[in-house]
């Protein structure tokens, strides 16, 4: 699959390409300097992390954009930016994964009626949880909420993330006793390798970035919970190749540094950048219709303004 970030780059080094055949395009090159675009450069990138690249003119080539970089001496933070955008295509990349399930103590609180009459007593304590932070019966038929009685994650909420394809890569265990030593168990799945609610996001829509799934269900619209304060390599290549414009970061107060350092690296993509800032309180805590009041009263980032708030 064609890297829309990877042409922005190249673009950015060689001037505007032009689309050839099979993932190639043709840019000038920058060793003859012919009138023509005569260099070709595969934009899909091999398992191996190349795209072969080829003068028509003067013979020069190679296998790996970087090495093009490196010879024509592009500065430091397009090598860096390089290094972030290259994804190897899906149709050659070897994956190896553990399929993810839900426990298989899962029972889902979309009709409890259906249940015994102890488990309604559990099923009830955990809704009860769920309503206090503010969930409606439509969230939970939407993103399939349940619990678990007994088991690893017994006395547990458990709310599910799917991805693009419909498939569970990820989900949260979360406490509704509020006595147990840990408030969330993880599941054995890598964070990183999630995007938080895939399967419901509009990429070419305005997205909203917070931490937990909490926050996430307070929001409800176009937004991604992060599962931590960290954009993890994945979802910052979609959110870079992806046709989104606007992106708003709404981390926790204590995560401003990180969000200043995605705001400047997102900026530099070109994104328009929105800095929430929650003042003592998570997106969960305040509630929707404050949150909403915060969103539009809030001015999306310039590269002084950012510097000011670093300075701050």
């Amino acid at each position: 699959m064609e890297n829309a970030a990877l042409l922005i780059l190249l673009e950015s080094v060689l001037g505007k390409g032009q689309k050839t055949s099979k993932g190639n395009y043709s840019f000038k090159c920058p060793f003859c300097s012919h009138h023509k675009n005569k260099m070709e450069i595969n934009s899909i990138t091999t398992a191996k992390k190349e795209n072969p690249w080829h003068c028509w003119v003067c013979e020069a080539k190679g296998k790996t954009i970087k090495s093009l970089f490196k010879q024509i001496k592009v500065p430091d933070n397009k090598l860096a930016e390089l290094n972030m955008i290259i994804v190897p295509s899906k149709n050659e990349q070897i994956v190896t994964s553990v399929l993810l399930e839900l426990p298989k103590e899962f029972i889902s609180l979309f009709d409890i009626t259906q249940l015994d009459r102890l488990t309604q007593i559990e099923a009830k304590h955990a809704l009860k949880f769920l309503r206090k932070r503010g969930l409606a019966s439509e969230d939970i038929i939407k993103y399939n909420i349940g619990f678990c009685q007994e088991g690893k994650y017994g006395q547990r909420v458990i709310i599910p993330s799917y991805d693009e394809f419909g498939s569970l890569n990820y989900f949260i265990a979360r406490d509704y006793t509020e006595q147990q030593p840990q408030k969330y168990k993880n599941p054995p799945a890598d964070a990183k390798s999630a995007i938080g609610w895939e399967l419901y996001i509009n990429w070419d829509a305005p997205i909203i970035l917070v931490e937990g799934m909490f926050d996430a269900l307070t929001i409800k619209r176009n937004v991604i919970p992060l599962f931590g304060k960290l954009i993890h390599e994945k979802l910052m290549k979609k959110l870079v190749a992806s046709g989104v414009n606007r992106i708003y970061i709404a981390l926790d107060p204590d995560a401003i540094k990180n969000a200043l350092k995605y705001c400047e690296q997102l900026m530099a993509y070109g994104k328009e950048i929105y800095l929430v800032e929650l003042v003592g309180k998570d997106a969960n805590e305040i509630g929707f219709e404050q949150f909403l009041n915060t969103i539009e009263n809030t001015q999306p980032l310039d590269f002084q303004s950012l510097l000011m708030k670093k300075l701050r």
